[in-house]
C-alpha cells in the first residue's frame, strides 16, 4: 500500500477526505507555517491583557463565571479543568472517531483564535503521528460548551494524566508519552479551556459518517441493479428522460448509476417484451428514494466542511479586532442537525433495500426463484433468517433515527440552558451506519446468489462486476451454513469502498 499524503494543517483547508485519510489510513499531520505564525500573534494577544477580567482566563468556568481566580492560580485553574471535566462515561469511542478528534482539535487551534502556545498543538499532532490514542469515554456530552467530557479526557495524557493506548496496549497517560519519546506538558494561562472547548468530537463522527454514508449511497444503487436484474425487473425506470422531468440532482444521479450498471444486459433484454407493466416501489423508485437520501447526504457533507475549518472555542481571540470575545460558537446545534439527518438518510437506504431482499426471497413475488434462494428447500432454509436479520436492523434504526437535535437539558445550574445532544446524534448515527452496511451486505449476498439462478443469461457488466467482488467475499451458497462471517465481510467492503471500487472500474466513476 502506498504511504498516505502528510496532511497540512492551517486551520483553514482541512478537508473530509483528508480527515478520513489520518483517522482510518494513518496519514501523517503537520502544521503549517503560517498557523504558527498566527498561534504565535494569537498566544502574544492574550498575555498583552494580563489582568483584564476574561472568561477562562482569570475565572471560573459555567455558573462560576463570576469567581474571580488569582494570576498565580492560572496554570493550576486550567490543569483542574481538565481533572474536573474528564468525568465521561461509557464504552470509548472508536479509535477512528478519537484520531480524528485530535486531528479535529488541533485544526482548530492552528486557526489561531484560542490563544494556545504553538508548542501545545504540536504536541498534540506529535500524539497523532506517533500512535499516542486518549481512551475517551464516549457518553458525558451534551453538546453545547463543546463536547468538554470527550475533549478533557482526549486533553489528559498531554498533561501526563489520564490513559492512552500504545501499540494496542492501554497505558497511563504519561507513560504513553514515554513509549514514543514524547515528554507531558505543563498548560499555561486558558490552554485547558482552550483544548475542552469545541465540537470535535460531533464533528469527527460526523466527517467520518459522510465518507462511510456516501459509500452506502453508492452501493445502495449497485444492489438495487444487482437485485432487479434477479427480479427481472424493468431499466426503463431509470431512463434519464423521466429524471430531467425532476431535475433533483440526488435522483438524477442514482438513476443513471443503475442505468450504467444495467448496460449490455442479457437477462433484461431477455423480457423486454414481456407483459409485466410496473415494477414494485422498492426497485421502480429507488432513484426518487435513494436520490432524496443523496440530496440530505449533501446537506451534512455542506455542514461538515464549513465546520472542519470553524473556530468553536471561547473565548475567542479576535486578532484584527484585538479582542477576546466570549460568544457561542461552541454550540452543537448545527452538527446535531446534520448528524440526526445523516442517520435518518441511512435508516432509509435500508429501509428499501431490504424491501427488495424481501422480494428476492419470497417466491410469491420473485420471477421464479426458488424459495429463499436455495435449491433442496426445506432441508436448507438458505436466506430466510438473513432476511430476518435485515428487518431486525431495519426495525432498530427506525428507533434510532428518532432525532436527538430536538432535545434539550438545563446544565451549570442554568447557565447553560439550551444544549443541542449533538453527541447523541452522533453515537446514534454511528450505530444506524453500521447497522445498515450490514443490511446492504445481506441484499448484495441475496443479490448475487439470485442472479445466479438466471444462467446462461447474463447481466449488465456493472452489475456482473458487483456480483463477482461479492462472490470473492463470499461463495454461493449450495448448502446451509453459518453466513454471518460473509455478512460482516461484504460490509467492511461496503464501508471500504471495495465494492464500489469493483464496479467503477467496470464502467467507470459513478456519481
Amino acid at each position: 500500500m502506498s504511504v498516505p499524503d502528510t496532511v497540512v494543517l492551517s486551520g483553514e483547508a482541512l478537508t473530509i477526505s483528508e480527515v478520513w485519510e489520518v483517522s482510518v489510513h494513518g496519514a501523517p499531520v503537520e502544521l503549517a507555517p503560517e498557523a504558527l505564525e498566527r498561534m504565535r500573534a494569537s498566544r502574544a494577544l492574550l498575555e498583552s491583557m494580563h489582568g483584564e477580567h476574561t472568561y477562562g482566563v482569570n475565572t471560573g468556568f459555567g455558573r462560576f463565571v463570576s469567581e474571580h481566580v488569582p494570576d498565580e492560580l492560572s496554570e493550576e485553574l486550567q490543569l483542574r479543568l481538565l481533572r474536573s471535566h474528564a468525568c465521561g462515561v461509557g464504552a470509548p469511542y472508536p479509535d477512528e472517531v478519537v484520531r480524528a478528534a485530535m486531528l479535529l482539535r488541533a485544526n482548530a487551534l492552528a486557526k489561531g483564535y484560542s490563544g494556545a502556545r504553538v508548542e501545545t498543538v504540536r504536541l498534540l499532532v506529535e500524539c497523532v503521528n506517533r500512535g499516542v490514542l486518549p481512551v475517551v469515554p464516549s457518553q458525558g456530552s451534551v453538546g453545547a460548551s463543546g463536547d468538554l467530557a470527550p475533549l478533557a479526557h482526549l486533553a489528559l495524557p498531554l498533561v501526563g494524566e489520564g490513559e492512552a493506548v500504545v501499540d494496542g496496549e492501554r497505558l497511563p497517560g504519561a507513560e504513553a508519552l514515554r513509549r514514543v519519546g514524547l515528554e507531558p506538558i505543563r498548560l499555561a494561562s486558558k490552554e485547558g479551556l482552550s483544548l475542552v472547548n469545541g465540537t470535535q468530537f460531533m464533528l469527527a463522527m460526523a466527517a467520518l459518517g459522510v465518507v462511510r454514508a456516501r459509500r452506502l449511497a453508492a452501493t445502495a444503487d449497485l444492489a438495487c441493479a444487482l437485485s432487479l436484474e434477479a427480479l427481472q425487473g424493468s431499466r426503463t425506470s431509470f431512463t434519464p428522460a423521466v429524471h430531467r422531468a425532476r431535475p433533483l440532482k440526488g435522483q438524477q444521479d442514482a438513476a443513471a448509476n443503475v442505468w450504467r450498471l444495467l448496460e449490455g444486459s442479457a437477462i433484461i433484454e431477455s423480457h423486454r417484451w414481456c407483459d409485466k407493466v410496473q415494477d414494485a416501489y422498492a426497485l421502480r423508485c429507488a432513484p426518487q428514494v435513494h436520490g432524496a437520501c443523496r440530496d440530505l447526504l449533501d446537506y451534512v457533507a455542506a455542514t461538515v466542511a464549513v465546520e472542519l475549518n470553524a473556530a468553536t472555542d471561547n473565548p475567542l481571540v479576535l486578532l484584527e479586532e484585538r479582542a477576546i470575545v466570549s460568544a457561542g460558537n461552541f454550540h452543537g446545534q448545527p452538527l446535531a442537525f446534520a448528524l440526526d439527518a445523516l442517520a435518518m438518510a441511512v435508516a432509509e437506504l435500508a429501509s428499501i433495500s431490504e424491501r427488495r431482499v424481501e422480494r428476492l426471497v419470497n417466491p410469491s413475488l420473485s420471477e421464479g426463484l426458488p424459495p429463499f434462494l436455495v435449491e433442496e428447500g426445506g432441508l436448507n432454509s438458505g436466506f430466510m433468517i438473513p432476511q430476518y436479520v435485515a428487518a431486525a436492523l431495519v426495525s432498530e434504526n427506525k428507533v434510532l433515527a428518532h432525532p436527538a437535535s430536538v432535545d434539550s437539558i438545563p446544565t451549570s445550574a442554568g447557565q447553560e440552558d439550551h444544549v443541542s445532544m449533538g453527541n447523541a446524534a452522533g453515537l446514534k448515527a454511528l450505530r444506524v451506519l453500521e447497522n445498515a452496511e450490514h443490511a446492504l451486505a445481506i441484499e448484495l449476498l441475496a443479490g448475487a446468489q439470485a442472479i445466479e439462478f438466471l444462467a446462461p443469461l447474463e447481466p449488465g457488466e456493472g452489475v456482473r462486476a458487483v456480483h463477482d467482488a461479492v462472490r470473492e467475499l463470499s461463495p454461493r451458497l449450495e448448502e446451509d451454513r453459518s453466513l454471518a462471517a460473509d455478512i460482516a465481510r461484504v460490509a467492511a467492503a461496503i464501508r471500504s469502498g471495495e465494492i464500489l471500487a469493483a464496479a467503477e472500474r467496470e464502467v467507470g466513476a459513478l456519481a
